[in-house]
């Protein structure tokens, strides 16, 4: 499509647009009637620790979304010369789990939690338990279940509470609603009917009933909606708060609001059984679309989540992945700055991650532990970032990187260990996403060697979620238009009939490397316990 067929398509408010709330990013994607990325915006955002709680406020959350969309107009200005004024369809997705409670005036009754926080062990031991369901910490209702318990005096008015996804679709359309996907992070989802699960909602009633709150939990939780659903449309109201400028016209479908789970599905192609995926950024995680249920609950390390069309899906989560190596490329950054050194952050990414491939297949020996935060997977409440060495670990430059992509990835590979080793899951692709993979040559091979399994990217791997949520957009519109197809099928025949991709089969001297490295990492995890109970 040229570009000023492009530029027609905008001005006829013909696009589609994804818009996704990272960790540390909120980025839009605009696509065109071909599904293809054409403009994008981006703002850059962290998360806070107050009073030990990992929180967003909502005038950074309505700060970003703006400023992403801002940009986002500029680009479409500067590539096409024209001015995006309305969409045909619109989609916003965020990082899964997490509790934001509202009261009846819609009023946020405590600050928001997200998945990060790992605070809710009793109550995920307790649901799991009276489930017989596994009830991850970072789940919603683990969230609301522990404030509970913790005799939190805002629980009594709860009117509705919801994901960051929820939220902000919220206040965009005024539904209260959640895509399936997002909604399988939030409390158990019934694979029969694509809803809530039923048994579950009245055995969780029936545990707080002694509580005699004004609520029962199916009235506080949002509508789950499927892939292809209209989940509303956008409203003046929303369009004035997601556009500063105030051109922004009303009236664009909206798919259901998902999370980043189900946009990366979509992005990778992943939503039929034996297809997986791995979203590899601030945080990882890597889920197979299952062909049978899993053989018993893995409580705290596996959960069970959906497909934005409702499938059962394996997710093996680890809270943390990239941010602790790009705090030490900063630092390596800032070393060479100070020796006169000029570079784009691109390049020093590139330089640095590519010396990786050059170290010794173990690392040398050396090992790092990248908790930011508490680690689920490996038993941690909190964290420590912590890098260890005996005194005769080949102690270069290439190893320390190679240990810094190893140990990112050492929290997920436990969980994997599950699916693969005990429950003989069997996948026929592992597609990789996120930024782990953005360094040409580093990320595919390292999650291959990891992974112990071929693992491809496509062309597309760059864009990521907010593309993901803008196809699952995108196949709204072409539902609502008279589209009979399933969403895989759809993606298959509008998106990725073409599609390029590379894979890269593991070596076995990286798989063997890794192994070794692994061993250690398990070893060493006392050490990293012992940094988290004696160093505050």
């Amino acid at each position: 499509m040229t570009n000023e067929q492009i530029a027609s398509e905008i001005s006829a408010g013909s696009a589609v647009l994804g818009i996704e709330f990272g960790s540390t990013r909120i980025k839009a994607v605009l696509i065109d009637s071909e599904n293809n990325p054409v403009a994008g915006g981006a703002f850059d955002w962290e998360n806070s620790l107050v009073d030990g709680v990992w929180t967003y406020s909502l005038d950074e959350i309505h700060n970003g979304i703006s400023v992403a969309f801002s940009e986002l107009k500029k680009d479409v200005q500067s590539k096409y010369g024209v001015k995006l004024t309305k969409l045909k369809a619109f989609g916003i997705s965020a990082m899964m789990h997490g509790y934001l409670a509202f009261g009846k005036d819609d009023n946020l009754l405590v600050p928001f939690r997200t998945w990060r926080n790992t605070i809710t062990g009793e109550a995920s031991e307790r649901l799991s338990e009276l489930f017989n369901y596994p009830i991850p910490e970072r789940w919603s209702i683990a969230h609301l279940y522990q404030a509970i318990l913790n005799g939190e005096p805002h629980v009594p008015d709860v009117a509705f509470f919801t994901t960051l996804a929820g939220y902000v679709h919220g206040k965009l359309t005024g539904e209260k609603v959640l895509g399936v996907g997002d909604a399988s992070g939030m409390f158990p989802i019934d694979a029969g009917t694509g809803d809530w699960d039923k048994s579950m909602i009245d055995k969780f009633n029936a545990l707080v009933a002694d509580k005699n709150y004004g609520w029962k939990l199916e009235d506080i939780l949002p509508k789950v909606l499927p892939a292809g659903a209209c989940a509303g449309k956008l409203t003046a109201e929303g369009a004035a708060w997601l556009d500063a400028e105030g051109s922004l016209e009303a009236g664009a479908l909206f798919a259901p609001p998902e999370g980043d789970a189900g946009t990366g599905m979509a992005a990778t192609n992943s939503v039929a059984p034996r297809t997986g995926n791995v979203s590899a950024g601030t945080s990882v995680f890597a889920m197979v679309v299952l062909e049978k249920a899993l053989g018993k609950a893995y409580n705290g390390l596996i959960d069970i989540v959906a497909t934005p069309d409702g499938k059962p899906t394996a997710m093996a989560h680890a809270n943390n992945c990239t941010g602790e190596y790009d705090k030490w490329i900063k630092l390596f950054g800032a070393a060479a700055e100070l020796m006169g050194a000029k570079f784009s952050k691109g390049d020093l990414y590139d330089k640095l991650l590519g010396a990786a491939m050059k170290g010794d297949k173990d690392c040398g020996g050396l090992i790092p532990y990248n908790y930011i935060s508490g680690e689920s997977m490996t038993g941690f409440a909190s964290g420590r970032p912590l890098f260890v060495r005996t005194q005769n670990a080949n102690f270069t430059l290439e190893n320390f990187m190679r240990a810094q992509l190893f140990t990112a990835l050492g929290a997920l590979r436990t969980g994997m260990d599950i699916l693969f080793d005990e429950e003989k899951v069997r996948i026929d692709r592992l597609t990789g996403h996120g930024g782990f993979f953005k360094a040409e040559g580093v990320g595919l091979p390292v999650m291959a060697a990891a992974m112990h399994t071929p693992v491809s990217a496509l062309s597309t791997a760059g864009e990521g979620g907010p593309w993901g949520m803008a196809l699952l957009a995108s196949y709204s519109a072409d539902v609502a238009a008279g589209n009979k197809e399933s969403l895989p099928d759809w993606l298959n025949a509008h998106v990725f009939k073409s599609a390029k991709v590379e894979t890269v089969q593991p070596a076995a001297a990286d798989v063997e490397g890794f192994n070794a490295f692994f061993a250690n990492y398990k070893k060493g995890l006392a050490v990293e316990r012992a940094a988290v109970e004696s160093l505050d």
